[in-house]
């Protein structure tokens, strides 16, 4: 999400995320045209880890700050968790995802939509 989307304070966050992710995203197409295989992005949103505080928001009162300003512009008003994100790749890595690939699954609470 922070490769699509500007934060403020986050902008070589953002830079690293869109050259990790726009090669990733042309990748998986180029895999999976080559290899007949079933290949997808997951593209996170905001999802408060301790890699926080090694990024510079050195205290609990500026991660929650960052949180509350990350759930304002989400539409579903909140951050996500680690867990949800798991959920969305082990559904994508599963049978239940047989006839899916090729995409970039936003799992960002619509941050990246609205």
């Amino acid at each position: 999400m922070a490769a699509s989307k500007g934060m403020p304070a986050f902008s070589a966050y953002a830079a690293s995320a869109a050259r990790r992710c726009v090669p990733s995203r042309g990748l998986v197409c180029g895999v999976e045209a080559t290899a007949a295989s079933r290949v997808n992005v997951v593209a996170p949103g905001t999802i408060i880890t301790p890699g926080y505080k090694a990024a510079g928001l050195s205290d609990d009162h500026q991660i929650q700050g960052f949180k509350a300003q990350a759930s304002a512009v989400a539409a579903l008003g909140r951050t996500g968790t680690e867990d949800e994100v798991a959920t969305a790749v082990s559904f994508l890595a599963s049978d239940d995802a047989s006839y899916i690939t090729g995409i970039e699954l936003f799992v960002d609470g619509g941050t990246a939509q609205i």
